[in-house]
């Protein structure tokens, strides 16, 4: 049965530009049918929070040049469940701004803040570790689902939490830290530690707590958006003002970071962030000898470990390549050494394209 207490809140403004070049600044990866099945990461982020929350009580936030797309892929929403930023300032700014309007509908409500272009298998699992976060958010938490790591991968932030007793599936430990991207030696000491997990992004807490967490940690940052007339006809001018003269500050700096009432859920749903090619090839299933292909037809041949993507009707071949990933869209190829990933986005910079 749906909490009608429960709203929900999908990150969906940003720019995906490691998806190049199928994820551009006017189309980004979460409008995009990445998998090949017929849906968009956005479609099926609201479907999997719809198992959850009152299908009218889940928000989509965005840029104001995607306001259209979101519209056009989810048409069961109303205007007003689709909140737009009218500029970029990371996702302090925008989170608070959402909650402000949401207190607004309901003052008991609980918020659950997730992004828009994570692959989340096994959603029977998400969603028994989501009630565990839910039932802690009402004890005045602010709770974070914690990814338990496979790799000591240097592309994700972790999250240390206290424990005396071994992390398991289920457990909810407080949340001693936040630590930032690490490199390669500090993530390895991360994994061996065990009491580090990956930090997904996904935030629970009521509408009171992180409205407080606000108030006492960024009263400046506060103040100005609280200034807001909501549903009034000067909202939106109010909302330019405020996004003119915020700091561009993420949700962890300026909240996680300090507040002494944060705590991790910890999961083992499988879970991806799909931020980079790379990281879609693991939920891929290559030929046996570990070509994959994610859309279109092609032919490998004396090739190895190879990720493809390609546009209907054109048949491809490839010839003696390896560990290569090459994505064919209508107007630009990308083909780079899956260890060179890393450079795509300062690559693009000197191209010209807008990351």
């Amino acid at each position: 049965m749906k909490n009608e207490q429960l709203f929900g809140l999908i990150m969906a403004g940003g720019i995906g530009s490691r998806f190049w070049p199928l994820s551009t600044p006017e189309t980004p990866k979460q409008f995009l049918d990445i998998l090949g099945i017929g849906k968009s990461l956005l479609q099926l982020t609201f479907e999997r929070l719809e198992k959850t929350i009152p299908s009218n009580q889940i928000y989509v936030l965005t840029n104001s040049a995607y306001a259209s797309l979101v519209g056009e892929q989810l048409p069961m929403l109303t205007p007003k469940q689709i909140i737009c930023e009218p500029q970029r300032k990371n996702t302090a700014p925008c989170i608070l701004y959402a909650a402000l309007k949401i207190k607004k509908i309901n003052p008991d409500s609980t918020l659950i803040v997730a992004p828009s272009d994570h692959l989340i298998l096994q959603e029977d699992r998400f969603n028994n570790q989501l009630a565990i976060a839910i039932d802690k958010a009402q004890q005045k938490k602010l709770v974070t689902l914690g990814i338990q790591p496979t790799r000591p991968d240097i592309g994700y932030g972790y999250i240390e939490f206290d424990t005396t007793e071994s992390p398991e599936a289920n457990k909810v430990f407080p949340v001693k830290q936040f630590r930032e991207k690490p490199d390669l030696a500090t993530a390895t000491m991360f994994l061996s530690a065990g009491n580090f997990y990956w930090n997904a992004g996904i935030f629970i807490w009521k509408i009171e707590t992180i409205l407080g967490a606000f108030q006492q940690y960024q009263p400046a940052l506060f103040e100005l958006f609280e200034r807001i007339c909501i549903d009034s006809p000067s909202e939106l001018s109010d909302v330019a003002h405020a996004f003119n003269h915020c700091s561009d500050i993420s949700i962890d700096f300026a909240i996680l970071e300090h507040a002494d009432n944060v705590s991790v859920v910890l999961t083992d749903f499988d879970w991806s962030d799909l931020g980079t090619w790379g990281s879609l090839s693991e939920k891929t299933s290559p030929d046996e000898n570990g070509n994959a292909l994610i859309h279109g037809e092609a032919h490998f041949f004396n090739s190895h470990s190879n990720l493809g993507y390609f546009p209907k009707n054109k048949k491809v071949l490839i010839e003696g390549l390896n560990d290569f990933i090459i994505i064919d869209s209508a107007e630009k190829l990308l083909i780079i050494k899956k260890d060179n990933e890393g450079n795509l986005k300062s690559d693009l910079k000197s191209m010209g394209e807008n990351v």
